[in-house]
């Protein structure tokens, strides 16, 4: 715990301050105590118990002889920083008095998400540490004494374990005043959001690309323009550049030759994210991926992937939201694409979200497709193979757990289980037929065979009708 001065500005809600004063057991004994002695020492005719009275009446009243004017004052700061999945968490839950009466006693109390394991929370010197639960740290109560127009914090650290918002709080505290004999009622701060970024697995993915439609970027087009890949030798022409000259050549056909190159072209990668089922449970970032959380790494991963070669990047959900981020490039849109994920939510819908999310003029034709799905419902593979027979360039990722355990129930679930993955992998097949590629997340490398199958695809002759 550190004092500070308090903040010239801090908020809390609650009754006026003359409301929010209460006395103790403490002062409600003492009262009663001294009234009784002063009556019988004044029936009975005893000095001595008037004079014993007297001190109990004389603390009292120096005790209350300045009163508290305003409430305490709480409120939570969180980490600001880019924490990812486990990454150490910090968050402090600071106890403010405005008034000019010392605080005897502040007692804090904060609730913390499930998500945020606290280890180490530290007042006034005294830490207390658990690794098995966030509770048997972060929401027990503590004890400290706060100075006039002064501040405490109670300081939280810990380990972040999975991706989201997560409130730390709310927080509460009550203080004690005047030895004892007051206590204020309990004011209630409103929870701070921490924002935990998703941890991106490691993913490297050849450079072959379907098309590459934009003016600059690091895939090679089929185009002749100004570029790095060697295309040929031609005769020299007008507007041609003198450092193009291919001097050798030149020299053995007695005419000037150039070097032609292919032209460096960007392309446009869109992450659709299935989000109308959710399987498995979350482990946090140690233990078992649900398929939310598999479904987040990756596209994660696959952005930073492809956004670090210079390409644009776009996001959408297949799902009642119908969430879109718009195409961009850069570093920017790569902290964009991170606070979009963290509102990624499963939600089941009734109705068919295709006509929603696929809008007119909302896919590029030379844009890479890359649909991050577990394949739970029969609308995913319909809205793969609509996107397949639409002439898109799609690669579906299968996001559902490998380790996947069937039901333990009695009867017949282990049984409809079976039946299930037999379904779904004739479904799979099926997508295969219609040429729809369907690989498993495997990190790095996931995506190399299919996308050169699918830039090869890309390059073949159409027939015409």
């Amino acid at each position: 715990m550190v004092a500070s001065p308090v903040p010239p500005r801090v908020e809390s809600s609650g009754p006026p301050p003359a409301t929010g004063w209460v006395p103790t057991g403490a002062l409600g004994r003492a009262v009663l105590l001294t009234g009784l002695l002063l009556i019988a020492g004044v029936l009975l005719g005893r000095v001595d118990l008037v004079v014993l009275a007297a001190p109990f009446a004389l603390g009292t009243a120096y005790a209350l002889r300045r009163r508290p004017t305003v409430l305490p004052q709480v409120w939570i700061s969180g980490d600001d920083g880019h924490l990812v999945e486990g990454g150490e968490l910090t968050a402090t839950v600071t106890v403010g008095n405005p008034d000019q009466l010392e605080y005897d006693v502040a007692v804090v109390r904060s609730r913390i998400s499930p998500w945020l394991r606290v280890e180490r929370a530290t007042i006034a010197g005294a830490t207390a540490a658990s690794g098995a639960r966030s509770a048997a740290v972060a929401e027990r109560p503590f004890a400290t004494a706060v100075p006039t127009a002064a501040a405490v914090d109670l300081e939280l650290t810990g380990t972040a374990l999975r991706w989201g918002r997560h409130p730390v709080g709310p927080a509460g505290a009550r203080v004690a005043v005047a030895q004892g004999l007051l206590v204020s009622r309990a004011v209630i701060t409103e929870p701070s959001r921490v924002r935990v970024y998703p941890k991106t697995e490691p993913f490297d993915a050849v450079e072959a690309m379907p098309r590459a439609a934009g003016l600059v970027g690091a895939h090679h087009s089929r185009r002749p323009g100004e570029g790095g890949e060697l295309a040929g030798v031609r005769v020299f022409a007008p507007g041609d550049r003198l450092r193009r000259i291919d001097w050798r050549v030149s020299l053995r056909a007695r005419q000037l030759h150039v070097a032609a190159t292919l032209s460096d072209r960007d392309a446009e990668v869109v992450v659709l994210l299935d989000v109308l089922a959710e399987a498995g449970r979350s482990g946090g970032v140690s233990g078992a991926a649900s398929v939310l959380d598999t479904t987040v790494r990756a596209a994660a991963a696959i952005a930073e992937h492809y956004l670090h070669r210079g390409d644009r990047v776009s996001m959408l959900e297949y799902g009642p939201a119908a969430r879109r981020l718009r195409p961009a490039t850069g570093r920017r849109q790569y902290l964009t694409v991170l606070e979009w994920l963290l509102e990624v939510r499963a939600e089941s819908s009734p109705h068919e979200p295709y006509d929603q999310v696929f809008g007119p003029q909302v896919l590029s034709a030379d844009a890479l497709v890359v649909v991050l799905t577990p394949l739970l419902d029969e609308r995913s593979a319909q809205m793969l193979a609509r996107l397949a027979r639409s002439g898109r360039f799609v690669v579906a990722v299968d996001t559902l757990p490998a380790d996947l355990a069937p039901p333990k129930d009695r009867g017949w679930a282990e049984v409809a289980y079976r039946l299930w993955r037999l379904d779904r992998d004739t479904m799979i097949g099926q997508l295969r037929e219609h040429g729809v590629p369907v690989v498993r997340w495997a990190g790095a490398g996931s995506l190399d065979e299919v996308l050169r199958d699918v830039a090869r695809l890309a390059t073949a002759p159409r027939v015409g009708r």
